[in-house]
């Protein structure tokens, strides 16, 4: 087991070193997920700082996860955009993942949008559709240490004013959203037909290999959570199509315009 006084330590000297290079502390924090992290080119950059200068910060393996944190202002908010996430598989250790989480909210990030690419288990969704998430399963095998604040549900991590929102930032701009629940896997391999069939029947609508831990700290840490699932494809079992992760970014791709627009909308509607 990780010693918690060696993982505080190094979060410390990663926060010390941002903020010597960072214009100012972030209001609200973003994961940006497979494919989605070219959101960031669509703001006016205060500065972007490469996560290989970072002391102790974990790099990540994936192709459409470019390793950067990035600063910027939209509206009265105050960003800080981590492009490029770590996964579990990747790394095999909880610390490694939460890594940013403490991150953002040592420098002081009240709000968490986290963002992901996931595979559509309901069976009206299609590829290229937004889910809000309303609720996740986790079936990582992972669980946090209760050391701040615990929830007491899950059903508390996803903010439900910031899930209408959105809901309501979509319908004004035309973007079609759908609602549902994610569910959560270890990775790095797709799911079976009869795993697919099997998180469907427990309530689970999308799936994918990311999100619930680190919505799960932030909301121990106080955070307010919004999520947002990119449907690239229909999970295994649903249609006669193979999955592979090049689809996966390429689907994330074409539903860029929309998901900017989107997601920049709904940071300007914030509550401050």
């Amino acid at each position: 087991m990780t010693d918690p006084r060696n993982t505080e330590q190094k979060i410390a000297e990663a926060v010390a070193f941002i903020r010597e290079h960072a214009p100012h502390a972030p209001t609200v924090a973003l994961v940006l997920g497979s494919g989605l992290g070219g959101f960031t080119d669509a703001l006016q950059r205060d500065a972007a700082i490469s996560v290989e200068n970072i002391p102790h910060y974990p790099r990540s393996t994936v192709q459409g996860h470019k390793g950067e944190i990035v600063f910027a202002r939209l509206g009265g908010a105050r960003l800080l955009a981590f492009r490029g996430r770590v996964h579990f598989y990747e790394s095999g250790s909880l610390d490694v993942v939460l890594f940013p989480i403490r991150v953002a909210a040592a420098l002081g990030a009240k709000t968490l949008i986290v963002t992901n690419a996931a595979g559509g288990m309901n069976r009206t969704f299609i590829p290229g559709d937004l889910m809000l998430i309303t609720d996740q399963m986790n079936f990582t095998g992972e669980a946090l240490r209760s050391d701040a604040n615990p929830r007491q549900a899950s059903s508390w991590y996803y903010d439900p004013e910031y899930l209408d929102l959105a809901a309501e930032t979509a319908a004004s701009l035309g973007i079609r959203v759908v609602r549902g629940v994610y569910a959560g896997v270890k990775g790095p391999s797709y799911e079976t037909a009869a795993e697919i069939e099997m998180l469907y029947r427990l309530g689970g609508d999308a799936v994918g290999m990311s999100t619930v831990m680190e919505t799960a700290l932030a909301a121990q840490l106080g955070m307010r959570v919004l999520g947002i699932s990119c449907i690239t494809n229909k999970a295994t079992g649903t249609s006669a199509a193979k999955l592979s992760h090049a689809e996966v970014t390429l689907v994330a791709d074409q539903v860029h315009e929309h998901f900017t627009r989107l997601l920049k909308h709904i940071i300007l509607s914030l509550p401050s």
